[in-house]
């Protein structure tokens, strides 16, 4: 029972946040400078990462998948199935466990040790809205800056799952022949299915985030383990809303 309130509090906390974000989009002109910072400083630390990890995933996803088509004498139908598992499922994913663990653990311990140190208190002293001046750019920030990393994920992974393709002698599928079958079945609308997600990911992981620094309590301890439970949180939600998404997004028709 006490975890049921201590979830429905967070939910209730979170939806607070977003509502306060929300409203105060208005006020962006004021925040565009560091809005850009928080860009700049979100890729760069996301996508030397990012680009090892699809790499990865489309390596090995075209070895295993390779090898079990070529048993049906299929595999030159490799590249549509890594293509679309990388968009629609993997990519996004990915890219925002990455996100999170990488960039929405940072914005948490950021926001906790000024929480902790009075330094938000400070801001609303001088009549500093916390939210438009902290919360605002790093909202805005993280919904721009996933969806182009998914894409670049999505590219990354192409180009190792048709690496290993050409190079394994059990698969032996050739870069045109792999980019010929991708292009025929991944669709806009299987692009389009990984930028949604990540639309939602993006605001799932940056309000988190947000919201469990701005409600740090106590003393310096308190900011590691306010970036354990923004981390935890994050990556549980976006595995939760990953399958509802996907439950959408198919009774809609886009899968």
């Amino acid at each position: 029972m006490n975890s049921f309130v201590k979830i429905t509090v967070g939910i209730g906390e979170f939806l607070y946040l977003l509502w306060r974000t929300l409203k105060s989009i208005k006020h962006f002109p004021s925040a565009i400078d560091k809005f850009f910072f928080q860009v700049f400083d979100m890729g760069n630390r996301t996508l030397p990462v990012a680009a090892l990890i699809s790499l990865s995933i489309g390596s090995v996803l075209a070895l295993q998948t390779g090898i079990q088509l070529s048993g049906y004498g299929i595999e030159d139908k490799i590249g549509g199935i890594v293509g679309v598992s990388l968009c629609t499922e993997l990519a996004p994913v990915m890219a925002a466990i990455l996100m999170a663990g990488r960039v929405g653990s940072s914005i948490t311990a950021e926001i906790s040790s000024m929480k902790i140190y009075e330094e938000i208190s400070a801001l609303e002293t001088m009549n500093i809205d916390p939210v438009r001046y902290l919360v605002l750019p790093r909202f805005l920030a993280c919904i721009v800056t996933l969806p182009f990393l998914v894409i670049y994920m999505d590219l990354i992974g192409w180009l190792g799952g048709s690496f290993v393709s050409s190079m394994n002698q059990t698969i032996s599928v050739s870069f045109s022949s792999f980019y010929n079958d991708l292009s025929q079945v991944v669709k806009i609308s299987d692009i389009a299915v990984g930028i949604i997600k990540s639309l939602f990911f993006a605001v799932t992981i940056s309000i988190v985030s947000c919201s469990v620094g701005l409600l740090a309590s106590g003393g310096p301890r308190e900011i590691g383990n306010s970036v354990t439970k923004s981390v935890v949180a994050s990556f549980i939600s976006i595995l939760v809303l990953d399958y509802f998404l996907t439950r959408l997004l198919i009774l809609v028709g886009l899968l």
